[in-house]
């Protein structure tokens, strides 16, 4: 393969070369160019043979060049390395302006082939009569003239022309050749035919399919000799050489000649046949049929024909002629002896003799003319003896006659069709097809009957050609005619029975990398183009990144071939592993993503990526290639595969997967660089599961998720976050213990009436909740759930805190007396006594705890706690926004996600901190109360009210001192708090009436008179708390009184009456009902206890053997 890219390339730089030779010659450089012998234009010239030495040097001294000098001087010097002879080794001659054409190529031409040239000898005699004035020469030899199809050469140029050259044509033709197409490496498209033994080159193959198509076209009657003649133009003929504007081509083909004459005209040129050429060959073919009556042209041994009729004497040059004979020597040897279509009857006999008459017929140019021409003719006439029943043998059916099997052994005549396949394309631009097209392909066809082309291997070669030719180029138009002649060629079951059996018998033996392969027709067509497609389509993210239309005709042709090739027994069996179209698109995206992704890992190894993790990066380059993949190139592949999209987003989580396995095993705390892998990869895989439920069903996205093994990145994370948010809550833990042993229920400021505590524990939450929303790794409602948790316990333990040590009412509230009835004498002083040495009273540590709760204190913790709750309603409210934004992270496969969050996130509040801290703002407010009536007022209110009498100690000697507390309170209680806690202590003052009313003990007695003082009385502490509207609402305070007022109401009734409905009452309440005056029998009791008059004392001792005070 890359012996076949040196040839070519070392056949381009050939063509080059007499090109600008030619330019040379015919500029001013020369003085004077004196013709060879024989030779009257530059036509009649092979560039090939001249010094271009010798030429560089007649050009400097400005002298006259004689071209058979140049000549003689080249032949002396095939040996040698090419070298200017100016005698300086610093000196060199430069045929390009280096400016224009950038820097010099850095790879050296390929090396020349190994060649001796025969020594020169005197032309042989003529066999076949020669043409008058006809003098040519071989421009294309068989190892000067170019495979290249971009050549722009029209025609050779004349000494006529000289002058007729302008400068300006030189800057105009080299704009030309820099405009042209950058080509592209096509070796990897290399057929799959083995080479020929006898080192038939490409301009070899080429020159015998122009003959070939000669003797086809005279087999129509199309075959005639051009005159000698040629029009002169004033444009310089150099220009046609170089290069012409694509309107002159348009002008051109319109000007051609009409019909066969001018279609072979313009193959002539396609082909870079020269015109010395194709006289020369059309004559000889014409001569060879002279005399041979009923005889076809393409029924002609054409190789051996133009042997005998064309002599030594139509060549200037005997090299020319010697390389010209080499060329049909070695076709002959490759048609009937390498290659051939039937095989020998006998055991080689014939072939052996057929090699002998080949090399002595080679060897007779070495011989004196006399006796070399005697040889030739000798062995010219043998050889057609011996290849004349070869050639004729029947093949494919045919009649005996009917074709010349000389050229259709598969190898040689395939790659000779492929030799006329080349010329549809224009030369002006490779890209692009000729305007001529379908004539050139009808033409084609009048060569099938030689070649042995059927409409199979037409398509197919065809196919092959425009394959190679878009690989060139690059050309899109080219490979949509590809995409075309591929879709022509016929599935097994569309072809006849004859043409299965032909192509069946069509193999070859190719030695590849995994030793001798046996081949057939379409594997050795088809396998090169697959390949290629193959290769490219495994890296398409590489060999696609900018045209993604290109990708889609690619996947076309791979696929086509893929369908034709597993008709093939070997190419099925060596194409088993991908069964289907499905497994082949599969094999391409795991090829090309695997590329990519290894490209993406090499690119951050080589980069700097200090300043931030490499998964990170990772992660964020794959959802790049991932994103671009679904853009580009998963529309495409789609249509061969629904699921190719799944199929890309698995293969890249498994690889990415690899690459984060390691990294999450050593994940054991939230560190900077869990931080910025864990949300990079979460926001990765997420995507990814979007990608494959967006582009399957639920079904199969089912399928594909049970297939994936998932990072668990949420739940690694959550452990993370949940150690964290633990240790976080340990810590505000400690600053609340902290926070309380430390406060001392200061109010801030006369505007912050709360404790410090409160502010410095708020502090220290909201600084983990910031930091719990800052951590940007994915978590779901569980730690939030932690995180509401471990805050709500932390307020309630700081409500505890608050009433730790609060007294209870038992505390406060002195013991009840005991219950006696009226005694007139001693009930008093015995009363006192007794109550005096209460064993119930509170100790004094305990009396010390109480008194340290003063009224400023208890409204302070009040503020404190009341600030607590508003805090925690702010806080609630930023923690569930903040949540809402932050989003959790959805499972594709669980629908009901979002709903479980939204009830989750409902749930985790802080109702237990705010159930604590109001029940802990109850506990003091009825403290408070209690502890103002029952401890502070104890003196004035419950041991001295009413006593000794209600007229002596009316209700106002306490109003005094309850409006010093109650303006305590008030200056100190934030206005939410007011109402409650001068309810409480309304609470507290009534419970401390009713206290002196029903249990104020021996010394308390009251009358019948007294109750319109004691609802005097009742009336001026309502109003004390209504204070005129500014106090508590009336409404309130009524309903807190009513159960006072029922009591004195009681105290307004005869003594008969109150026994008669205690008397009632009894039976009444068993059955739970009440008595008429409405109260219960306990209360009556203690009425009657506290009545200042003989009937009521002796209805208790009887009824209720209630003791006298003294007892």
């Amino acid at each position: 393969m890359e012996e076949e890219n040196a040839v070519e390339l070392l056949q381009r730089f050939r063509r080059d070369r007499r090109i600008l030779l030619d330019f040379v010659l015919a500029g001013s450089l020369i003085k004077k160019v004196i013709m060879p012998p024989g030779a009257v234009t530059l036509d009649d010239v092979d560039l090939d043979q001249v010094s271009v030495d010798y030429v560089l040097n007649c050009a400097k001294k400005g002298g006259m060049l004689e071209l058979s000098e140049a000549i003689r001087d080249y032949h002396d010097h095939t040996g040698l390395p090419q070298m200017s002879n100016s005698g300086s080794a610093g000196e060199f001659f430069l045929v390009t302006n280096p400016e224009s054409y950038g820097s010099p190529p850095k790879r050296a031409p390929p090396p020349l082939p190994d060649y001796t040239p025969p020594a020169i000898l005197a032309p042989p005699p003529v066999i076949t009569p020669s043409i008058p004035d006809l003098d040519t020469s071989p421009v294309a030899s068989s190892i000067s003239q170019s495979e290249s199809f971009n050549s722009t050469q029209v025609r050779e140029l004349t000494v006529d022309d000289i002058e007729d050259f302008e400068d300006d044509d030189l800057d105009e033709a080299d704009s030309l050749r820099i405009s042209r197409r950058t080509r592209n490496d096509a070796t990897d498209l290399a057929l799959g035919l083995p080479s020929f033994k006898t080192g038939v080159t490409e301009d070899d193959l080429r020159e015998t399919a122009y003959e070939i198509l000669l003797a086809c076209a005279g087999a129509a009657g199309g075959l005639i000799v051009p005159s000698k003649e040629k029009k002169k133009d004033k444009r310089s003929k150099l220009m046609r050489k170089l290069g012409r504007s694509r309107s002159e081509n348009v002008v051109s083909q319109s000007q051609r000649a009409p019909g066969m004459v001018g279609l072979l005209e313009a193959m002539r040129v396609q082909m870079e046949i020269s015109e010395a050429m194709d006289i020369r060959t059309r004559q000889g073919l014409l001569n060879a049929l002279a005399g041979k009556v009923g005889k076809r042209m393409d029924a002609l041994l054409v190789p051996l024909e133009l042997l005998c009729c064309i002599s030594r004497s139509e060549f200037s040059d005997k090299k020319a002629y010697i390389r010209w004979q080499k060329r049909q020597l070695n076709i002959l040897e490759e048609g009937l002896l390498n290659h051939t279509a039937v095989g020998f009857g006998e055991s080689g006999r014939k072939a052996s003799e057929l090699r002998v008459l080949l090399a002595k017929i080679e060897e007779s140019e070495s011989l004196p003319p006399s006796t070399g021409e005697l040889q030739r003719t000798e062995c010219l006439r043998s050889l057609r003896e011996i290849t004349a029943p070869l050639a004729e043998r029947p093949a494919r059916g045919d009649l005996t006659g009917e074709v010349c099997h000389w050229a259709d052994g598969y190898h040689l005549n395939v790659r000779l069709y492929e030799k006329l396949l080349v010329s549809v394309f224009d030369m002006l631009d490779e890209g692009k097809l000729t305007q001529e097209v379908e004539e050139i392909l009808e033409l084609l066809k009048s060569t099938w009957r030689v070649l042995g082309i059927t409409e199979t291997i037409h398509y197919t070669c065809y196919a092959w050609v425009l394959f190679r030719q878009h690989v060139i180029t690059s050309e899109q138009g080219i490979l949509q005619h590809a995409i075309e002649q591929l879709k022509k060629i016929p599935l097994k079951e569309q072809r006849g029975p004859q043409e299965r059996l032909h192509l069946k018998s069509l193999h070859s033996r190719v030695e590849g990398k995994q030793g001798f392969q046996d081949l057939s027709f379409l594997q050795s067509f088809l396998s090169p183009i697959q390949k290629w497609a193959d290769k490219q389509l495994g890296d398409y993210h590489l060999h696609f990144a900018e045209v993604s239309v290109m990708m889609e005709n690619i996947v076309t042709v791979a696929m086509i071939t893929r369908r034709l090739l597993l008709e093939e027994p070997e190419a099925a069996a060596m194409q088993s592993t991908s069964a289907t179209d499905r497994d082949q698109i599969e094999s391409y995206i795991s090829s090309s993503i695997k590329n990519a992704f290894t490209r993406i890992l090499q690119s951050l190894e080589n980069s700097d990526t200090k300043h931030e993790h490499h998964l990170a990066l990772l992660a964020e380059e794959t959802k790049k290639l991932l994103k671009k993949d679904t853009t580009l190139f998963m529309p495409i592949l789609s249509q061969r595969h629904p699921q190719a999209t799944a199929v890309s987003s698995s293969l890249l989580h498994r690889l990415y997967g690899n690459k984060l396995k390691p990294f999450l095993g050593g994940a054991e705390h939230l560190t900077e660089d869990v931080v910025s892998v864990f949300p990079a990869t979460d926001n990765l895989e997420q995507y990814m599961m979007e990608l494959i439920l967006s582009s399957c069903g639920e079904e199969t996205a089912e399928i594909y998720s049970k297939k994936i093994v998932p990072y668990q990145i949420e739940s690694i994370s959550g452990t993370l976050v949940m150690r964290w948010v633990n240790s976080q809550l340990a810590r505000i833990l400690g600053w609340v213990e902290r926070a309380i042993q430390q406060e001392r229920w200061d109010p801030i400021s006369p505007q912050q009436r709360h404790g410090s505590s409160i502010v410095e524990v708020f502090r220290i939450v909201e600084e983990t909740v910031d930091q719990f929303f800052e951590l940007k790794v994915p978590m779901r409602s569980s730690e939030l759930s932690c995180l509401f948790r471990g805050v709500d316990n932390a307020f309630q333990v700081y409500a505890n805190h608050v009433i730790d040590k609060l007294a209870t009412k038992e505390d406060l509230i002195p013991p009840v007396p005991i219950l006696t009835r009226y005694s007139k004498e001693v009930g008093i002083k015995a009363f006192v006594k007794k109550e005096l040495f209460d064993p119930r009273l509170p100790d004094e540590r305990r009396s010390t705890e109480i008194n340290i709760r003063t009224t400023p204190t208890l409204c302070v913790q009040l503020n404190t706690l009341y600030y607590a709750i508003n805090e925690l309603n702010k806080l609630e409210d930023s923690i569930c926004e903040r949540w809402t934004r932050k989003k959790p992270r959805r499972s594709f496969t669980n629908k009901s996600i979002d709903v479980k969050s939204k009830s989750l996130t409902q749930k985790d509040t802080f109702d237990g901190s705010r159930q604590d801290i109001n029940a802990a703002i109850d506990r003091i407010c009825e403290f408070t109360g209690t502890k103002i009536i029952f401890w502070d007022l104890r003196e004035p209110f419950i041991n001295n009210l009413y006593k000794p009498s209600v007229s002596l100690s009316r209700f106002e000697a306490v109003i005094e001192p309850l409006d010093t507390e109650l303006g305590q309170l008030c200056d100190i209680i934030v206005e939410p708090l007011r109402d409650r806690i001068v309810t409480s202590l309304l609470q507290a003052t009534l419970d401390g009436l009713l206290r002196v009313l029903l249990d104020g003990g021996p010394s308390r007695v009251f009358s019948l008179g007294d109750a319109k003082l004691l609802e005097e009385d009742l009336e001026i502490l309502k109003e004390f708390f209504i204070s005129g509207g500014d106090g508590l609402p009336r409404g309130v305070v009524e309903n807190q009184v009513s159960r006072v007022r029922l009591v004195v109401k009681l105290h307004s009734y005869e003594t008969r009456e109150l026994i008669e409905d205690l008397r009632s009452s009894s039976g009444l309440e068993m059955q739970g009902g009440r008595s008429k005056l409405g109260a219960d029998s306990k209360t009556l009791l203690r009425i009657l206890c506290h009545r200042g008059d003989s009937e009521a004392s002796q209805f208790v001792k009887k009824q209720y053997k209630i003791p006298k005070s003294s007892a």
